[in-house]
């Protein structure tokens, strides 16, 4: 009984173990893009862009991210030609016969998917999302902006904005995802409520981050029994 016991309480450990090693990963991994975020804002308080770029930026327009990333947009998979054939045949020899008949069928579209396409450049600032590739171009405007959806590793982002009936969106790797998640959520914050607004509220999602801390879990084994 206690050897059984003890086994469960080694496997329940590894588990919490695992689990607190993942969470806390998580953790430091957001404590440090909050500081970046704090920097990036405390320039763009000052109208300085946080990190260097070729953009043309529209007037009061701060450049706060970049980063590489995959540019994407709705389009449609193949399509296919469903044909059927009428028509009748003529006997021309014994066993011979020949056909005479039409054909005709249905195009049907292709499924609507996101199409992915080149890698470029992906500039977030206080004002719109851009991405700059050789053959795509294209900005998505907070003034224009319906919403956005991201997966759950936070790395694909689909962007809805007023002015494009196609939505369209960008790719990241894992950690360059998460931390333009958390980058565009207060950029939108500026956008609608002015920089200062946006500073107080990363102050708090600061505090709120270090209260935060995953804690490990201490399991205690049974003692061993005396025989």
């Amino acid at each position: 009984m206690g050897f059984i016991t003890n086994w469960k309480a080694k496997r329940q450990q590894k588990l919490a173990a695992s689990e607190f090693n993942f969470d806390f990963s998580n953790w430091e991994k957001d404590v440090a893009i909050f500081k970046k975020i704090t920097t990036a804002f405390e320039a763009a308080a000052n109208g300085e862009d946080s990190v260097s770029n070729l953009t043309v930026q529209k007037k009061g327009e701060i450049v706060l991210w970049r980063g590489q990333g995959q540019f994407h947009e709705a389009g449609r998979t193949a399509g296919t030609f469903q044909a059927s054939s009428q028509g009748f045949s003529i006997p021309i020899v014994a066993g011979i016969r020949y056909r005479v008949g039409a054909t005709r069928g249905t195009y049907v579209s292709g499924d609507p998917v996101q199409k992915y396409a080149e890698v470029g450049d992906v500039v977030l600032t206080t004002q719109r999302v851009l991405f700059n590739g050789m053959f795509n171009t294209k900005e998505w405007a907070f003034s224009k902006w319906n919403g956005a959806a991201t997966s759950p590793e936070e790395d694909d982002f689909i962007f809805h904005v007023s002015n494009r009936q196609k939505t369209s969106g960008i790719l990241f790797s894992v950690n360059d995802g998460r931390e333009f998640n958390r980058f565009l959520a207060a950029a939108l914050i500026a956008a609608e409520q002015g920089i200062p607004i946006a500073m107080k509220e990363i102050a708090e999602d600061v505090k709120a981050l270090a209260e935060d801390k995953p804690m490990r879990a201490i399991l205690a084994l049974e003692a061993p029994q005396a025989t």
